[in-house]
């Protein structure tokens, strides 16, 4: 393997949220003394970027002027190829939307299309940002709940997706593909089903994309916007390489718009804020993110998660009684159900999450997705930490 993804990085006095977070009322506490901190709550990488991206910032942050600047023609021309990656060409640069952020890219375009007091579809568990978009807003969620098929994959409920845009006349959805946090990956067939609704119904669609470069080996990510014209028209795409190359902190995120009127009324309400502007040094980040070296180390990542998530499942399955967990088939996340293990034993969920972060294994509460006995484990560590982890778990919480 030709980039490091064994090495330990100790993130501390980095300014990383992931080991700096903790015990700020939103995170895991501190564990209990012998114990060192193993992060998995927040969804950023342990890793340490492809250094095409670490050589493009450098470069260009040696020249010592940071002044106003335009978009090189080299930042589109890198998303244009990019996106063939997903069979999508042909794309304009107006089509191309900047947003700091995928959160404030759907922000836009929600308050150009909804009104405060509005209900707007999400499927459940659901993305704890969106619904704090909602809140911040004034708009409500409306959950229509995924289930489990017979193979433990997560399924839409296509019924109760009608009925619930029928019953409460929902003309906006937030629609993940792939799916956080469950990590589907939908079959065509499935964003067909999904986007004839939202046609039935008129509703603008927020596609959230992000994840959309980790795909796991064996799966195929369907853009939502080319499965039918109508798809194209009424949906706007969000995409960002900060998951899939680490770069959180950057702060650089796109859209894509076939529809003069979405693009047009969306980019209105993000110029508004008058901040809403890319960043010189996240332009160049994405240039070497979106390069040959940054495709193959993209590879090599998913061959190491694969393995990570492969552990963690088989573990799951061997070693924890009561607990279950549908393999993802994207991200870098597993969600784990407890709901057995609570009923067998009578633990509460606040008694399991203490638990394992009183040992250092920094997991994430699955309640704020509304799932009610989850749990959520980041995997993109190395895997000696992944190991340990779930060692940990096993000894000290699942007892």
């Amino acid at each position: 393997m030709t980039y490091d993804f064994t090495t330990i990085i100790a993130r501390e006095g980095m300014d990383a949220l992931a080991v700096e977070g903790l015990g700020w009322g939103f995170g895991p506490k501190a564990p209990k003394e012998g114990f060192d901190f193993i992060p998995m709550w927040v969804a950023d990488m342990n890793f340490p970027t492809a250094p095409s991206i670490t050589r493009r910032i450098v470069e260009r942050a040696e020249h010592p002027l940071y002044g106003y600047f335009l978009a090189r023609p080299e930042y589109y021309q890198a998303i244009f190829d990019w996106q063939k990656r997903h069979g999508v060409s042909g794309l304009e640069k107006w089509q191309i939307g900047y947003h700091n952020g995928v959160l404030g890219g759907v922000a836009s375009l929600m308050k150009a299309f909804t009104a405060p007091g509005d209900k707007v579809l999400m499927h459940s568990p659901a993305y704890i940002g969106f619904s704090h978009v909602l809140e911040d807003l004034g708009r409500r969620a409306e959950l229509s709940p995924m289930k489990k098929d017979a193979d433990g994959v997560w399924r839409m409920d296509f019924e109760d997706m009608e009925r619930r845009l029928a019953e409460n006349h929902i003309h906006f959805a937030i629609f993940c593909s792939p799916h956080n946090p469950t990590g589907r990956v939908w079959e065509r067939w499935e964003i067909e089903r999904a986007m004839a609704l939202f046609e039935q119904y008129d509703c603008v669609v927020a596609a959230d994309e992000i994840w959309s470069d980790l795909i796991l080996p064996g799966h195929v990510h369907i853009p939502t916007q080319s499965v039918s014209g109508d798809a194209r028209r009424r949906t706007v795409a969000f995409y960002s390489p900060s998951k899939g190359f680490n770069l959180s902190g950057l702060w650089n995120s796109y859209s894509i718009a076939y529809d003069r009127t979405l693009q047009d009324r969306m980019v209105k309400q993000g110029d508004m804020t008058h901040y809403n502007s890319l960043n010189v040094l996240s332009m160049h980040a994405l240039i070497g993110a979106y390069s040959e070296e940054g495709a193959e180390w993209l590879r090599q990542l998913l061959d190491v998660l694969q393995g990570n998530i492969d552990l963690v499942c088989d573990f799951v399955r061997d070693e924890l009684p009561g607990v279950t967990v549908s393999r993802p088939q994207s991200t870098y996340l597993v969600f784990l159900s407890c709901d057995g293990y609570a009923a067998r034993t009578g633990r509460s969920m606040d008694d399991i999450i203490s638990a394992a972060w009183d040992v250092g294994v920094g997991l994430q509460d699955g309640r704020p997705f509304f799932e009610p006995f989850g749990l959520r484990l980041n995997l993109a560590l190395p895997r000696t930490r992944v190991q340990e982890a779930m060692r940990r778990l096993k000894e000290y919480v699942f007892v």
